[in-house]
């Protein structure tokens, strides 16, 4: 197509309002069109990565197979694109002020004050531009976090305000994102916050192309005129996004609103007719038309923020769409299963997932959610902390290893059963230094994984610093708990299953970060296939 087009989504009256869903929505739609596109995430915090950020302050991690720990939204981009992300993907305030301050440090300024204009502008201007370079996309999608008139955000404001000019205005395009609330004491929609919002950015000197407006009810012709008016947009510029019951939706009602149409004749690019997106529709078709439901307890310890399990949720459903099945999700704390109440807790469920974490609290619970489901031949999914919790309820209730632990959580133990990675043994920072990302899987052949696959070697995205500890692989063999999936070049122990179990499966790697909306991840799929069995 020529030069790569660029698309900024702003959001302005508050946040979370769904800027990543928006640009996924837009990005699904281009790409049926035949268009090469990606997504990139910019994120105004002071951290140089969400690595370290705890899940109830940013909702879930999600890791890149590039190794990146990036920003959830990058999770969004890949499901909805059935495309990899990548560490230019995601860029935050910390990486931009990293770099700037090491080129001051190497001298690249000698002479010159350093200042947010024009070296960090400058710098937030090649971040964006990278992925241009490359040659591989025909158009990028830039989502800018945070709200409109947040101080962190107006660096970024400008910088984009200067792509405008430096790229050309026929070949960027920029979208804003409001709420129109609905105050029920008066029983009206109120267009001011919008209003208001655009107002804000004006002053910021970015006049937007494109409104998407936020809404609980239909706006009629009457309010888009008046938003259309007042913002100084045209009419068909004005686009509803109301609520609805699964982001899925979100696409289909983004090209019933014309939107990805208007984008591309503001980009003017020639439009070759409007796509069918049969297989979407077919998900969408089956999510909200299952008759047949299970329930699946989603064991954790971060459960009040949904968020902080979104890509296992995601999983689920793409997985519960491919079975024709309608998935309830529950998310247990684990921090409330105890000895005397886990049957109570756990009874009503078709499976039973043990999610990821760190740290000792609420490990308790989880093993003894690993020991009902053990017991009671419910399936079990186990990822990362949910395999080792596993491997710490056989060693202790199989074995009768009755001091079996992590070394994660203890060091008065004589069969550390997890233990930590040689390699991070003398890693002293926390930020950007675990294992990451995708890593090579051999699997053995007629194992649970291996059917589900159906392939002997897989790639698979880690995020973890403990490992299965192989001085005790012999003694788990024996007792029946089978390691399935091997790395080549370390030995690790990838995958363990439980023998004389209908399906019992651990996994060291993350599989919940390479399952999509058109590639549900396969692991899912037999997990809630078991389940279903299950509750025949």
């Amino acid at each position: 197509m020529g030069k790569t087009k660029y698309v900024f989504v702003t959001g302005g009256v508050t946040s979370s309002l769904g800027k990543g869903i928006i640009s996924a929505s837009l990005g699904r739609l281009l790409l049926a069109r035949g268009l090469r596109v990606t997504i990139q995430k910019l994120d105004p915090y002071i951290n140089v990565d969400p690595g370290t950020l705890n899940p109830y302050e940013h909702g879930e991690c999600y890791v890149t197979d590039d190794g990146a720990e990036t920003d959830l939204d990058l999770g969004h981009y890949e499901r909805f694109l059935d495309s990899q992300t990548s560490q230019a993907n995601n860029v935050t305030t910390g990486r931009i002020y990293q770099s700037v301050i090491n080129k001051e440090r190497r001298g690249d300024y000698l002479g010159k004050t350093v200042q947010v204009i024009p070296h960090i502008t400058d710098e937030i201007k090649r971040s964006i531009t990278q992925l241009g370079r490359s040659g591989d996309y025909d158009i990028i999608i830039t989502e800018i976090g945070g709200t409109v008139g947040d101080i962190e955000s107006l660096p970024y404001i400008e910088a984009v305000r200067q792509l405008r000019w430096d790229l050309g205005v026929e070949n960027t395009v920029f979208i804003h994102l409001t709420l129109v609330p609905y105050l029920s004491a008066s029983g009206e929609l109120k267009t001011k916050p919008t209003q208001h919002s655009v107002k804000v950015l004006l002053e910021n000197g970015i006049q937007p192309d494109v409104l998407v407006l936020r809404s609980e009810h239909e706006l009629n012709k009457d309010i888009r005129k008046k938003v259309a008016l007042f913002c100084n947009v045209e009419l068909k510029a004005v686009i509803q996004s109301i609520d609805v019951s699964t982001i899925y939706e979100v696409p289909l009602l983004m090209q019933d609103e014309g939107l990805d149409a208007y984008v591309l004749k503001k980009l003017r690019i020639k439009d070759q007719g409007r796509p069918e997106l049969k297989e979407w529709k077919e998900f969408v078709n089956k999510l909200k038309s299952s008759e047949l439901e299970i329930k699946i307890a989603l064991v954790g310890k971060y459960v009040e923020l949904h968020d902080s399990y979104k890509s296992i949720i995601e999983s689920l459903t793409h997985a519960g769409a491919m079975n024709d099945v309608k998935v309830r999700i529950t998310c247990v704390h684990s921090e409330l299963i105890k000895e005397n109440n886990t049957s109570e807790m756990l009874s009503a469920y078709d499976g039973i997932l043990v999610a990821p974490g760190f740290g000792h609290r609420g490990v308790d619970g989880k093993i003894l959610a690993v020991k009902y489901a053990r017991e009671n031949k419910v399936p079990f999914f186990g990822i990362c902390l949910g395999l080792q919790c596993a491997v710490i309820e056989f060693a202790r209730n199989v074995l009768s290893w009755d001091d079996a632990h992590s070394s994660e959580m203890t060091n008065m133990t004589k069969h550390p059963v997890i233990d930590l990675m040689e390699e991070q043994k003398d890693v002293t920072e926390k930020g950007g230094t675990m294992r990451l990302g995708g890593y090579t899987c051999e699997l053995k052949k007629g194992s649970l994984a291996q059917k589900a696959y159906k392939k002997d070697v897989v790639r698979e995205r880690h995020r973890h610093r403990y490992e299965f500890n192989n001085d005790f692989l012999d003694d788990f063999k024996k007792a029946g708990m089978l390691p399935t999936g091997i790395n080549p070049d370390s030995g690790l122990v990838e995958i363990m299953e439980q023998k004389d179990h209908p399906w019992f499966v651990g996994t060291q790697f993350h599989p919940e970060y390479s399952s999509t909306v058109l590639s549900p991840h396969p692991l899912f799929i037999d997990f809630i296939k078991a389940s279903l069995e299950n509750k025949k």
